[in-house]
């Protein structure tokens, strides 16, 4: 019998939600060893949708390299319900989702659905970059993130890569 392809492609990114970014890309770089960290403080999507409903949400990111896996640490500065929250009050902070890339959000979504996966947060940042959470967390234990290609995706991550291959420690947390 032939293997069958997984759902999703390769994980690219492990993500954790955490009540103190400083602190927490604090504990990475000087324990770790990872970073730099950039700093996208206070996000600003285009549209966001949670559990099917308009989501206005304050979070801010930090993200870096580690290896072939890009680290992100999360933070939600409001008491909006999300992901995010609802991941805090129930199991405190730790790693929330893995995120992995897709060619088109749409397309794959439709993949999922006949499976019982369906988008749980999604929508697209202020500079067009569009993402799905979807709900593997109730049988894989954590939610998997569609990232869908794009320039602006493709060159913040590469930015991150790069900086991630030649990072001597200094400057661990570094804004945009």
């Amino acid at each position: 019998m032939p293997l069958l392809p997984p759902h999703f492609g390769p994980i690219v990114q492990n993500a954790f939600v955490v009540r103190d970014l400083e602190a927490a890309v604090d504990y990475w770089s000087a324990k770790i060893g990872v970073g730099p960290f950039y700093l996208l403080d206070h996000v600003r999507y285009g549209a966001v949708y949670f559990r099917g409903a308009p989501l206005a949400i304050d979070m801010s990111v930090a993200i870096a390299q580690w290896g072939d896996v890009q680290i992100e640490l999360i933070v939600q500065h409001d008491a909006a319900a999300s992901i995010y929250s609802e991941f805090l009050a129930r199991h405190g902070e730790g790693l929330q989702h893995l995120g992995v890339m897709t060619a088109s959000l749409d397309e794959h979504l439709a993949r999922l659905r006949p499976l019982g996966i369906e988008p749980v947060q999604w929508g697209a940042t202020a500079n067009g970059m569009r993402f799905a959470y979807v709900n593997t967390d109730r049988q894989a234990g954590g939610m998997i993130e569609l990232i869908e290609t794009g320039p602006a995706v493709e060159a913040f991550f590469a930015k991150v890569r790069r900086a991630g291959a030649d990072w001597d420690g200094s400057r661990p947390l570094r804004r945009l």
